[in-house]
């Protein structure tokens, strides 16, 4: 019974759902114990990066080359438009788990970045609840999720071979790997494997679930590269699956602790250690879905574009509460 609930909750909560700044002007490759104004920018630019790969015109395949952009509600994503960065990888609704995303090159800032989406499809909400664990060629005794392993594994081939051709034609440029709710899960998997494969990358997640075993979460904490796993406030996906199925999470979190709609300042960015920490997010028994879907502004998610097959609303968890789950 313990096990049904907890895919039931699991289902629910990897449901889906910026503010305006300079671009960045610094990218960190390690971990910061602080958070600085240079970080806070970068923050908020990864964000609608990883909001971005809702928008179906950066990861339909038809547009390779063309601009990233946040259509058709423009504007939900401006540092990251007004950026140059076009695309040069993009997939959409691949094989069994519909991965989806992109790669892209940001010429504003040296940055190559990596890209997954999150939940949108009937088949990414499998892929969530497909929590048995399974062996990853990323370490020795690492095991990760099935379902997000799977979603990066048939990924893989077209991000990695991205990634060398534009490393060889970009030697000077960064390579960021970003993602929100499933695509952070995904993103974190991609950096691990990047990383061990020799390239620099700095990981930034926005909402992901747990990924992994304590080898894998473990062995990723202590690569060559920043981790910056971001959570806020009462997001519940943070949450799970539940420690008790054996998966922790990257350390460290940097932790918002600010409400939805509430500009964010450095001050209220918290860092805490630890691949069990019940600190910040996992602090909260209340849970506000809402939270998954601000971060440091609306995660984008092209609201005007089509969705595969039908909407299902849940109601009942607890008074005033409302799930939509896009599938």
């Amino acid at each position: 019974m313990i096990f049904v609930l907890s895919v039931v909750l699991t289902v629910l909560l990897l449901c889906t759902s910026g503010s305006v700044a300079a671009p960045a002007a610094h990218f960190f490759d390690e971990r910061a114990p602080t958070v600085s104004d240079a970080l806070l920018k970068t923050f908020n630019l990864m964000e609608q990066y990883a909001g971005a790969a809702y928008c179906p015109g950066n990861t339909n395949k038809g547009s390779i080359g063309t601009e990233v952009e946040c259509k058709p509600d423009g504007g939900i994503c401006p540092v990251a438009e007004q950026a140059k960065t076009d695309t040069l990888t993009e997939f959409q609704d691949q094989f069994k788990t519909d991965v989806t995303g992109y790669v892209a090159l940001d010429s504003s800032n040296s940055l190559l970045i990596v890209a997954f989406r999150g939940s949108r499809t009937q088949k990414n909400w499998l892929a969530n609840i497909d929590m048995v664990s399974t062996d990853t060629d990323i370490c020795k005794g690492c095991t990760a999720h099935h379902g997000f392993w799977t979603s990066w594994t048939e990924a893989r081939s077209g991000v990695l071979g991205a990634i060398k051709n534009a490393t060889l034609s970009y030697p000077n440029y960064k390579l960021v790997v970003v993602g929100h709710s499933l695509g952070g899960a995904i993103a974190t998997l991609a950096a691990a494997e990047l990383r061990a494969s020799g390239h620099q990358a700095t990981l930034y997640t926005f909402g992901a679930p747990r990924v992994s075993s304590d080898t894998l979460s473990s062995f990723v904490t202590n690569q060559p590269g920043g981790n910056f796993r971001l959570t806020h406030w009462n997001d519940p996906v943070p949450r799970v699956p539940p420690i008790l199925f054996g998966y922790t999470h990257i350390s460290p979190e940097y932790y918002i602790a600010q409400p939805n709609g509430v500009n964010v300042a450095t001050k209220d960015i918290k860092v805490y250690e630890g691949s069990r920490n019940l600190k910040g997010n996992g602090a909260w028994i209340i849970q506000d879905f809402d939270a998954h879907r601000w971060y440091f502004g609306k995660i984008p998610i092209c609201t005007g574009e089509p969705v595969k097959g039908r909407a299902i609303e849940k109601r009942g968890l607890k008074d005033g509460v409302e799930i939509l789950a896009d599938f």
